[in-house]
């Protein structure tokens, strides 16, 4: 009687996977580890901070219903965010929807300054923006390899669940 080969099946990658992937295999210098891990989430926010701020249009309905202090840009990017971490993960994008709503009362804390004679959001979140896109092209700068202009914008869009990504290996979570 002839025993049959297990054969180990294995798991297709998924986008996210291979993306991580090629974020892994890009980024190997422990300081550049480091500095992404501080200067992504505030890259992050910055940009948020930006968006957040652009004048939005006051429709009669919204101040009606009293949303008009809930809905603006940020809400849109927030949304379109989220969703396209859903996409390639849901378990990560409950994460950075977590982490988002942390930045976003960060955000209103600073409008609160503002109104009370502190600086404007807009140059806060902009000059931690700038910041941050410098310190991560220093951070990249130290790297072996390098990559094109695409594959940073890919860095920027999928790096904040790329940083989840290494809690959840940690603690042992399937993503």
């Amino acid at each position: 009687m002839k025993q049959k080969k297990k054969v180990q099946e294995v798991e297709p990658l998924r986008p996210v996977d291979k993306y991580f992937a090629e974020l892994d295999a890009n980024f190997q210098d422990p300081t550049n580890r480091l500095i992404q891990v501080i200067f992504l989430p505030l890259l992050f926010f910055g940009i948020m901070g930006c968006i957040w701020m652009i004048p939005f249009p006051q429709f009669e309905f919204l101040v009606k219903l009293n949303w008009h202090t809930f809905l603006n840009w940020g809400s849109f990017f927030i949304a379109i965010v989220i969703y396209y971490y859903l996409k390639l993960s849901a378990t990560l994008s409950y994460a950075i929807l977590f982490s988002i709503g942390g930045m976003s009362f960060f955000i209103v804390q600073l409008e609160y300054a503002q109104k009370n004679g502190g600086p404007a959001v807009i140059w806060v979140c902009l000059g931690i923006a700038l910041l941050a896109i410098v310190a991560l092209f220093i951070g990249k700068g130290k790297e072996k390899t390098k990559i094109t202009g695409q594959q940073f914008l890919q860095f920027l869009l999928v790096g904040p669940i790329w940083l989840w990504h290494f809690v959840f290996k940690k603690l042992n979570i399937r993503y």
